[in-house]
């Protein structure tokens, strides 16, 4: 999937989190993770994160997190929402996914 433009998803409530995405003209992916639960959770946030960028094979993009504590499913969810948003894919490949 390529990123081809910027694009947000998500909110700063609390127990949730916001991401933003825009291409960048390297291929590596710079990502920025700002976490109230970062101690504690920083690790996981971003290995999700990672695994789904490499899920859909996805470079060359910054990648800002904004969380207020967010459980995981949340933010796959946001991430999924926010990678659509950001290509031109009209929808994820759901039926590829083992």
């Amino acid at each position: 999937m390529k990123i081809t433009q910027a694009a947000v998803a998500g909110t700063l409530e609390s127990s949730d989190v916001m991401v933003r995405i825009a291409p960048i003209d390297t291929p590596e992916i710079d990502l920025q993770i700002s976490s109230s639960v970062e101690k504690q959770f920083g690790d996981a946030i971003r290995a999700t994160v990672l695994e789904i960028l490499k899920r859909h094979d996805i470079s060359g993009v910054q990648l800002i997190v904004d969380d207020k504590g967010a459980l995981d499913c949340i933010l796959r969810a946001r991430l999924e929402t926010l990678l659509v948003r950001a290509s031109d894919v009209k929808n994820l490949p759901w039926e590829e996914r083992a």
